[in-house]
């Protein structure tokens, strides 16, 4: 997938959805800025960031637990607690990674994202694998996160999931950027106005 003309502006205390059916460049988009792809043109301004990728599962011998003391160790913090607990990992930290199951999985690497010091924070489908009730403590961690100051970007596919995260959205469509801005702002560019999420990005395509 080849980006075309994206730029966005991702702010410190908000939760920036990037959104857009498969296919639609998120993925690459955050490869770009994470610098795992070469750029043909444009730039990153950013400080300091840490980039969690969809299907990832570091040292599958080792246990849970080892891995959250080490990512700490590796940045001088001490394990984070509050993570462990709202993404329900208290039961998991003597399991080996490699026998967790998908959620069990998408959740403990989502707290070695979390304990991590970056101030911004790339997140490519936090949600993936993850119930109902799951979704929803992730959720609240990640609001409480971003309002302690973090910027965190989001690439999510459900626009249900987006719409309650999500403080802003950018809309990507076939590696172009069709809109940016929070509902309102995207209603308004729309001439929708009460459109849902989902509807306004049709509008928008």
């Amino acid at each position: 997938m080849l980006l075309e003309g994206v730029s966005f502006t991702a702010r410190s205390g908000e939760i920036l959805g990037v959104i857009g059916p498969n296919g639609a460049g998120k993925t690459t988009l955050f490869e770009a800025i994470a610098g795992f792809v070469p750029k043909t043109g444009g730039s990153v301004e950013c400080d300091a960031l840490f980039y969690l990728p969809e299907a990832i599962r570091p040292w599958p011998d080792r246990r849970v637990g080892w891995c959250l003391d080490f990512f700490a160790r590796l940045f001088r913090r001490q394990r984070d607690r509050e993570a462990i607990e709202m993404l329900q990992l208290d039961q998991l930290l003597e399991a080996r990674i490699g026998t967790l199951s998908k959620g069990e999985a998408r959740r403990f690497v989502l707290a070695l994202a979390l304990g991590t010091p970056q101030a911004v924070l790339l997140l490519d489908e936090p949600f993936d694998g993850l119930d109902f009730r799951q979704t929803r403590s992730a959720m609240s961690l990640l609001r409480a996160r971003a309002a302690a100051g973090r910027a965190l970007i989001l690439s999510i596919h459900q626009l249900a999931d987006a719409a309650r995260v999500c403080d802003r959205f950018l809309l990507l469509d076939h590696g172009r950027a069709i809109g940016e801005g929070d509902l309102r702002e995207l209603q308004t560019r729309a001439r929708k106005e009460d459109a849902t999420l989902d509807e306004v990005f049709l509008a928008l395509e």
